[in-house]
C-alpha cells in the first residue's frame, strides 16, 4: 500500500526514497534512503549492535540492559578472543575543500556535533592504535588547535604541497622505522564505523595480506577511483577515474580510500610511486599494483553499506552525511527505548544522552552535551543547546541553552533559558518568558510575559505577568534576590540590586526600588485619581463622549 504526501512515496510498513524524497524505514534490517539517485543507508549494523554502534559512542541511552550491546564495540578490535594490534593509524586531512566554498578547512565542518575528522577519530580510537598522525594542509592552524582538543595525543604532519595521497603517507612516515601493522583513512569521511574497521583488520590478519583495502559497490561511482578484479575475483588494481578508461568507468565497485598495510611493504613501495598521471600526483593506490608486481598478497574487503566511505566535497554532500548519521542516531535511540515522532523532523546531536523513555516530538533538534532524564517529553519544535532535564519533565515550542531544568519542570510554551538559567523540580515557565543567567526555587512559577536575570528566586513563589527584574543599569548588571512563598504583583518593575523577602508581596503595577522586608506588601505606584467629567468636556464629538453620555443620561 502506497500514500502520497507532498512529493514523498510511502508505502505501510515500508518508507522508501526515490530521488530527492527523503523518507523513513520502520524495518531496520532493511532501511533505504535516496539522495539524488544514490542509495544510501543500510542500517543493520546499527539495530545489531544497538547505540554504541555509532562512532564514538553516539547519542547514548542510560539503560543497564544495553550494556551488552556497548560491549560488542569496545576497545581494541577483537578475533578469538585476541586483539589485532593496530601500530600506527594515518588521516589524511591536507585536502585544499575548494568546493566546499568555504573560509573553514573541509574537515572542521560538522555533522551530528561533531567535525568530519572528529567523527573519523572516534571511529578508528576503538582500535587502539599505538600512534595517530594526521596529515593536514588548508588552514593548517586551525586543524591543530582542534585536534589539540579531539585528539591531544595525535602526531600531526604539514603538507606543504599537496602532491597526492601517496605523497602524503610519504610525509607522515617519515621517521617511521617500526614495522607493525598501520591503517590509513581519509578525514573527510564521518560515517565510517568502528565496526567495520574492525572487521576490515579481522580480514586483514586473517588473510596475511601485504595490504588490505575497504571496498564497496556504489549506486553512482562518479568521483571514486574504480576497483578491477581477476577472473577468479581476486583484486587486480585499482585505477583513479581520472585514468580510467569508458570501460573502467561502468565497474561499481569503488576505492573507499581505506586501506590497512603491512609497514614495511608500504615504506618500501611507496618510494617507487611516481607522479606520472592525470593529476600529476603521486597516488597511494599506486603502492597496490606495485605490491601485486612484487607478488604480494593484497585484498580487498567490501563492505556492504557504502554510505560508510562517502567522503564529503561539497555543501550538499555535508547536508546527505549529515541527514544519514541523523537517521543512524534516532534508529539506535528507538531501538533502545526513546520514542521519536518523526525521526524526519528530529535532528539530534551525537554527543548528547537520552535516557529510556523519553519522547521527542516533531521539529525538536538535542544538541551539543545536552542529557534528558528518564520520561522526558521534548517538543514539539524546541531546541535545546547543552543542557540538562530532567526525569518526567516538559519542555515545549521553547529554545535552551546551557541551562538546567528538574525533574516534572514544565517549560513552555516559547520560552527563551539562556546561559546560566537553573529550574528546579517542577517549577513551570510559561508563555513568552526569558531567563538568564538565574536559579528558581522548587515550585516556583513564571507563568508568562516576563524577563527575569540574574536573579535568584526561592521555594513556591510566583511571580505576576509582565513582571521585569531590571538587572542592567546601562554600565553593570545586579543581582536579585527573591524568597520563598513571594507574590509577585502583575506588571511589576524589579529594579536590582533588590531583596523580596520570604512570604513578602508587591502590589501589581508597582516599581520596586527597595528592598520588601519579609511579609510586607511593597507598593511603588502613584494613588489612582478620578476626574469626573474629563471626556465630556476634552473629547467633545467622540465615540467615548457619546458613550459617556448616554451613561449619564440613563441615571
Amino acid at each position: 500500500m502506497w500514500l502520497e504526501h507532498q512529493g514523498q512515496c510511502l508505502e505501510l510498513g515500508w518508507l522508501r526514497a526515490y530521488k530527492n524524497q527523503l523518507l523513513w524505514s520502520i524495518e531496520p534490517e532493511a532501511i533505504e534512503f535516496r539522495f539524488l539517485h544514490c542509495v544510501v543507508a543500510s542500517t543493520w549494523a546499527f539495530e545489531a549492535q544497538g547505540p554504541g554502534s555509532i562512532p564514538g559512542g553516539g547519542a547514548r541511552v542510560k539503560r543497564e540492559r544495553d550494556r551488552s550491546k556497548l560491549n560488542r564495540i569496545g576497545p581494541g578490535a577483537q578475533r578469538g578472543g585476541e586483539l589485532n594490534q593496530l601500530d600506527l593509524a594515518i588521516l589524511l586531512a591536507a585536502g585544499e575543500g575548494k568546493r566546499m566554498k568555504s573560509s573553514r578547512a573541509k574537515v572542521l565542518h560538522e555533522i551530528a556535533g561533531r567535525s568530519l575528522i572528529a567523527h573519523v577519530i572516534k571511529a578508528v580510537e576503538p582500535l587502539a592504535a599505538k600512534e595517530l598522525r594526521v596529515v593536514v594542509g588548508a588552514d593548517k592552524e586551525d586543524v591543530i588547535q582542534h585536534l589539540s582538543g579531539v585528539s591531544p595525543s595525535a602526531k600531526t604532519i604539514y603538507q606543504e604541497v599537496r602532491g597526492g595521497t601517496g605523497h602524503a603517507v610519504k610525509l607522515a612516515l617519515a621517521g617511521y622505522n617500526s614495522s607493525g601493522t598501520i591503517l590509513i583513512c581519509a578525514g573527510d569521511t564521518p560515517l565510517l564505523t568502528s565496526a567495520t574497521l574492525r572487521e576490515l583488520l579481522k580480514d586483514h590478519s586473517s588473510t596475511g595480506a601485504s595490504a588490505t583495502v575497504l571496498t564497496t559497490h556504489m549506486p553512482d561511482p562518479s568521483g571514486y577511483g574504480r576497483v578491477l578484479r581477476e577472473a577468479n575475483g581476486d583484486l587486480a588494481e585499482i585505477v583513479e577515474e581520472k585514468d580510467a578508461t569508458e570501460l573502467q568507468k561502468q565497474t561499481s565497485e569503488i576505492n573507499s580510500g581505506v586501506y590497512i598495510f603491512a609497514a614495511t611493504d608500504l615504506i618500501a613501495a611507496l618510494g617507487k610511486i611516481s607522479a606520472s598521471n592525470a593529476q600529476q600526483e603521486e597516488y597511494l593506490t599506486d603502492v597496490i599494483g606495485i605490491l601485486k608486481s612484487e607478488g604480494k598478497k593484497v585484498s580487498a574487503f567490501e563492505t556492504p553499506d557504502f554510505t560508510e566511505i562517502l567522503g564529503i566535497n561539497d555543501r550538499s554532500q555535508l547536508s546527505q552525511a549529515g541527514f544519514i548519521m541523523n537517521a543512524r542516531i534516532c534508529d539506535a535511540l528507538m531501538q533502545s527505548g526513546v520514542t521519536i515522532t518523526d525521526p524526519m523532523s528530529t535532528w539530534i546531536d551525537i554527543t548528547s544522552e537520552i535516557d529510556i523513555d523519553v519522547t521527542i516530538e516533531p521539529g525538536s533538534a538535542i544538541k551539543g552535551s545536552t542529557k534528558i532524564g528518564r520520561a522526558a517529553v521534548i517538543g514539539p519544535r524546541t531546541t535545546l543547546i547543552n543542557c540538562e532535564v530532567g526525569a518526567q519533565a516538559r519542555v515545549f515550542e521553547s529554545h535552551c541553552e546551557s541551562s538546567k531544568i528538574g525533574e516534572s519542570a514544565q517549560v513552555g510554551p516559547y520560552t527563551h533559558l539562556r546561559s546560566g538559567t537553573v529550574l528546579s523540580e517542577q517549577v513551570r515557565v510559561g508563555s513568552f518568558v526569558e531567563i538568564k543567567n538565574s536559579t528558581i526555587g522548587a515550585g516556583s512559577k513564571v507563568p508568562h510575559l516576563s524577563y527575569v536575570g540574574d536573579a535568584s528566586i526561592g521555594t513556591q513563589t510566583n511571580i505576576g505577568a509582565a513582571t521585569v527584574i531590571v538587572n542592567y543599569d546601562g554600565v553593570e548588571k545586579h543581582q536579585t534576590v527573591i524568597g520563598d512563598h513571594v507574590r509577585i504583583g502583575s506588571d511589576s518593575m524589579l529594579v536590582a540590586p533588590i531583596s523580596i523577602g520570604d512570604g513578602a508581596y508587591t502590589a501589581a503595577g508597582s516599581v520596586i526600588t527597595e528592598d520588601v522586608p519579609a511579609g510586607a506588601l511593597g507598593i511603588g505606584r502613584a494613588r489612582q485619581s478620578n476626574i469626573l467629567g474629563w471626556v465630556l468636556k476634552k473629547r467633545k464629538g467622540s465615540k467615548s463622549a457619546e458613550a459617556a453620555a448616554k451613561k449619564e443620561g440613563s441615571k
